[in-house]
């Protein structure tokens, strides 16, 4: 027999119960949640209609959606949202054009 193992005395103590309470459906960031997705929507289409750039079209939908990650996160989603999609838009403006003249700039080299 090996020696190595030996019985540890166990002890349990009495069951401990609690009661399970439901979250409700909808919460109210839920709520939030879709009034955010509604202000957003408004917001690019509007900006979408200044713009006719295909390319541009993606940068602005992407610079939504990453306002609105940026934006749910602060206590105040809905007053933060506004501006920092304005920020994030206008940034993507500005590396469109850079990149519009990256391209330009290479097509002549090119062609020389």
């Amino acid at each position: 027999m090996n020696t190595n193992y030996r019985r540890v005395p166990t002890r349990f103590e009495p069951e401990t119960r609690f009661e399970v309470k439901p979250a409700p459906p909808a919460t109210f960031r839920a709520v939030g949640e879709t009034e955010l997705e509604r202000l957003k929507n408004r917001l690019l289409l509007e900006r979408l209609g200044e713009f006719a750039e295909p390319d541009l079209n993606v940068r602005l939908r992407r610079a939504a959606n990453e306002a609105a990650a940026l934006a749910w996160v602060t206590a105040h989603p809905l007053l933060v949202f506004p501006t920092l999609f304005d920020e994030i838009a206008r940034t993507a403006r500005l590396q469109a054009k850079r990149q519009a003249c990256i391209r330009e700039r290479s097509r002549e080299l090119l062609a020389a």
